[in-house]
C-alpha cells in the first residue's frame, strides 16, 4: 500500500517597457534600414546633396519567450523595474526583510520554510552555507502563514473578504489586502494553480489581478511554476509564465527544479511532491521534491532581494 503525503488540497504596471526577465537566447540581428540619398533639382545655382540620416534598429527583445517556459531558469534574473517596486514599497513602510506566502497547500504546509525560524540546529545547509545570510535577512517570515495562504486556496478565496471570525481584518478587506496591511512585506512567493486546473479562464484574471495588487502597494511579486500537470497540457504553468513575461516580473521555475528526479518529483499520484527532510549536507535527500522545493525557494529569495537592494 502507498502512503501519499498531501500538503496541498488545491501591474498595475509602474515602470515603461518590459526588458529581460530570464538568461537572454541568442537573437539574429535585425535588419538595418539603408539610407537613400536625395538630391535636390538643379538650378541656376546648385542645391547641395541632401543625405537621410540612418533610422537606428530597434532593440531586440532578449527573452526566451513564454511559449519555450520550459527553457526558463530556476532562479530568475530580476530586472530594473522590481527594483523600483521595491523602493516605492519602502516609502509606504514595507519591511525590507519580510516576505509573505501566497497560495495553497504547498506553500502553507509546516514543510515549506518552517524549519529556518526554528534555529540552526533544526535545518542543515551542508555546502549551501552562503544560504545563512537570506535565513537571517528574513527571519520570522519563513514560519509566518498569514490570511492569503492555505490548503485547497484558490486565487478566488485569496482575493475574497475574510470570514466574520477574523477580527484583526476590516470587514471590507479581502484576505490579501489583511494580510498586506497587518504584514507589510516587501517581497511575496506566489504558488497557485493546482486547485484550478478546471478553471484557467478564471485563474488567469485573478492572478493577474493578485499580481496588480501587489506591485500597487510596493511588494515585489515573485511567481511559481508548478510540479504537476493535472490539466494535462500545462495551462496553468503557462498563463503564469505568459503574466511574469508581460508584466516582467520575476519567476521561480520550479518545475524546470524537479524534472530530473523520479517521476519528476511526484508521489504515484501525479500531484503531491515526494518528501525527504531537507537536510541540504546528506545527498540522498537531493532524490525528492521537498529538498529542492525549499533549497531554490530560498535561492530565489536571496537572488530576488540582493538585485532589489543592490548586493552583489
Amino acid at each position: 500500500m502507498t502512503t501519499i503525503l498531501t500538503a496541498c488540497g488545491g501591474a498595475v504596471r509602474l515602470i515603461g517597457t518590459a526588458t529581460a526577465l530570464a538568461t537572454p537566447s541568442n537573437t539574429a540581428n535585425l535588419s538595418t534600414f539603408t539610407p537613400l540619398s536625395t538630391t535636390s533639382t538643379p538650378t541656376v545655382s546648385p542645391t547641395p546633396t541632401t543625405t537621410d540620416t540612418p533610422i537606428p534598429s530597434a532593440t531586440p527583445d532578449a527573452r526566451i519567450p513564454p511559449e519555450r517556459w520550459r527553457e526558463w531558469p530556476v532562479v530568475p534574473t530580476v530586472q530594473p523595474e522590481m527594483k523600483m517596486v521595491f523602493q516605492h514599497g519602502i516609502e509606504l513602510g514595507n519591511n525590507p526583510r519580510a516576505f509573505v506566502k501566497i497560495g495553497d497547500g504547498e506553500i502553507s504546509t509546516v514543510w515549506f520554510l518552517t524549519q529556518y525560524d526554528q534555529g540552526p540546529s533544526n535545518y542543515h545547509l551542508g555546502s549551501y552555507t552562503d544560504l545563512k545570510s537570506v535565513i537571517d535577512n528574513f527571519s520570522g517570515s519563513f514560519s509566518h502563514v498569514g490570511l492569503a495562504a492555505g490548503r485547497g486556496f484558490t486565487t478566488t478565496i485569496i482575493l475574497g473578504r475574510t470570514s466574520v471570525g477574523t477580527p484583526e481584518c476590516k470587514l471590507s478587506e479581502s484576505r490579501l489586502d489583511c494580510e498586506l496591511r497587518i504584514f507589510r512585506p516587501s517581497f511575496a512567493i506566489i504558488s497557485l494553480g493546482t486547485n484550478q486546473v478546471s478553471q484557467p479562464e478564471v485563474f488567469e484574471p485573478e492572478l493577474r489581478q493578485i499580481t496588480k495588487r501587489l506591485l500597487e502597494v510596493g511588494v515585489v511579486p515573485i511567481l511559481s511554476t508548478k510540479a504537476d500537470n493535472l490539466e494535462g497540457n500545462y495551462q496553468i504553468n503557462r498563463i503564469i509564465v505568459q503574466l511574469a513575461y508581460d508584466d516582467n516580473l520575476p519567476l521561480w521555475n520550479f518545475w524546470r527544479a524537479v524534472q530530473p528526479l523520479p517521476n519528476h518529483g511526484l508521489q504515484v499520484d501525479n500531484e503531491h511532491l515526494s518528501y525527504a527532510y531537507s537536510d541540504f549536507g546528506d545527498p540522498n535527500v537531493f532524490q525528492y521534491a521537498w529538498p529542492w522545493r525549499n533549497l531554490t525557494a530560498l535561492q530565489v529569495l536571496d537572488s530576488v532581494s540582493r538585485a532589489v537592494t543592490d548586493q552583489p
